[in-house]
């Protein structure tokens, strides 16, 4: 990982350490007490514990420990945003979404079990993650925060959100989107559950409204669309050994992303142009929004 210009943070251990508990408790959620059939189950613990950036559980206990909520209760929130990012996957691998054979390095869900054991994953995975935040106990997050987490969660992953994001994509391959629908598609598709990760780990520290809340939000919004962007470079750029899936692919389907529409080199200034707003937005916490300002500029230049 390469230094983080802002000081003040061992990035590079924090990661780490958000990572080992988010694996720790998506191990443990995961192991059910009915879980259908030992089939499905092991599709589902097959499909979230294959490795991973962990992004999105890293942004819920960064916001949440930033703003002085306790580590364990973050787990639930953590847990469930990754738990649909993990479903969100095995869906768009379908052959009737994106049509993928690799991710992390491995065969594809229904590629190493079958299409409709893959759609039933995603399925389950999904109905799981409301269910951890809906059932968590921890001392401090009251039912109305926990239903707030929820929401902003489901509106994450809806219309508004994921799932809107996907039709648009689908409705464009072959054509030709301008700037405005291709910044609204990333927004939706990807940038709306990293915007929700943020905010769930606000919720969480009791951060629900005001000023401080609204910093956030446009925190997770410009970050989720940097993070997106630089997705495009990098199905570009990138290499199968880094990413652990196939480069080019968006190309190959024809599908509209930001180095098409606009080249590289433009497509890098905006990057760094969204990493720059989500900064901006974190002034409103001074020296608490040092470890998101390291993050956002680690989203920007990671290299897979």
């Amino acid at each position: 990982m390469r230094p983080s210009p802002v000081p003040g943070v061992d990035l590079a251990a924090a990661i780490r350490r958000y990572q080992a508990r988010s694996e720790q408790m998506l191990d443990r959620y995961l192991q059910l007490p009915e879980p259908g059939t030992p089939r499905l189950l092991e599709a589902m613990r097959y499909s979230v514990l294959g490795g991973g950036k962990r992004l999105r559980p890293i942004l819920v206990y960064c916001t949440g420990e930033a703003l002085g909520a306790r580590f364990e209760a973050l787990d639930a929130p953590a847990a469930a945003v990754e738990l649909i990012h993990a479903y969100s996957l095995v869906h768009d691998d379908l052959p009737a979404m994106d049509d993928d054979d690799l991710r992390r390095g491995r065969p594809t869900c229904h590629k190493a079990y079958d299409e409709g054991t893959a759609v039933l994953v995603g399925d389950a995975l999904q109905a799981l993650a409301f269910d951890v935040i809906a059932a968590d106990s921890s001392p401090g997050v009251g039912a109305a925060a926990r239903l707030q987490s929820l929401r902003v969660l489901a509106q994450g992953i809806g219309t508004a959100g994921m799932a809107g994001g996907q039709a648009i994509d689908l409705e464009a391959v072959g054509h030709q989107l301008d700037f405005a629908q291709l910044e609204d598609m990333h927004r939706r598709k990807t940038g709306a559950l990293i915007r929700a990760s943020v905010l769930m780990g606000a919720i969480t520290a009791g951060i629900t409204d005001g000023d401080a809340f609204q910093a956030l939000d446009r925190f997770g919004a410009e970050l989720g669309l940097a993070f997106q962007i630089q997705d495009d470079i990098l199905d570009v750029e990138g290499d199968v050994a880094t990413l652990g899936k196939v480069v080019g692919a968006d190309a190959a389907r024809d599908k509209p992303t930001y180095p098409s529409l606009l080249g590289l080199d433009r497509a890098r200034q905006l990057a760094r142009e969204s990493r720059d707003k989500a900064l901006a937005s974190l002034e409103i916490l001074g020296a608490r929004g040092t470890a998101l300002a390291q993050l956002a500029h680690f989203v920007v230049d990671r290299s897979h």
